[in-house]
């Protein structure tokens, strides 16, 4: 398995991933196993968030794996809702003893990994990749945010890969989380 950037050929393969994985695609029980992902996007979003360097792919030979965005949250032209909000939310929510909003951070997420490569080290894979990538933007933390019905990405990025709740917001009736992981060490250059 390779872990890089994703290119703007990537485009049509995570446009494929993500509609497969998208909440509304879902069944409630699908959603309960595995999870799910929201949002927009698009090939042509996807194309420009790849053009833009703000998407990572696992890549086995040729076949998106899975795919993560990571992106300064002033780089997000239009964010949908939940963004909306825990950028309203910073105030609120605390890393490390300082509101998140006094914190350099790059916003972790979406990540989706086809269902064929699950349980095999790919969204680990992804978050190792986007913690160094957000070391080398002199980032303290990266932050995503999930929705409390979302459990199996609770078990992946919480449980599995230790990111620390901050506190929850509600954006149009759905409560989120917002949770992070230190890129480096506190204090630490």
């Amino acid at each position: 398995m390779m872990y890089r950037w994703a290119t703007e050929a990537d485009a049509p393969a995570m446009a494929a991933l993500f509609a497969a994985n998208h909440r509304e695609a879902l069944t409630e029980r699908q959603r309960d196993e595995q999870g799910f992902v929201q949002g927009g996007f698009d090939a042509a979003t996807l194309r420009s968030m790849a053009a833009a360097g703000t998407l990572l792919v696992a890549d086995d030979d040729g076949q998106v794996a899975g795919l993560l965005a990571l992106s300064g949250p002033e780089e997000l032209p239009a964010p949908p809702p939940p963004v909306v909000g825990l950028l309203a939310a910073q105030d609120t929510l605390r890393w490390e003893g300082r509101p998140l909003s006094e914190v350099r951070w790059l916003l972790y997420g979406p990540v989706v990994v086809d269902a064929a490569y699950r349980g095999r080290g790919v969204a680990r894979g992804l978050f190792t990749m986007a913690v160094e990538a957000a070391a080398a933007r002199a980032a303290d933390a990266v932050v995503a945010f999930i929705e409390s019905t979302n459990r199996p990405s609770w078990r992946v990025h919480v449980d599995g890969f230790g990111m620390r709740p901050l506190g929850e917001y509600v954006v149009d009736g759905r409560t989120y989380s917002a949770v992070a992981a230190a890129v480096r060490a506190p204090g630490g250059a």
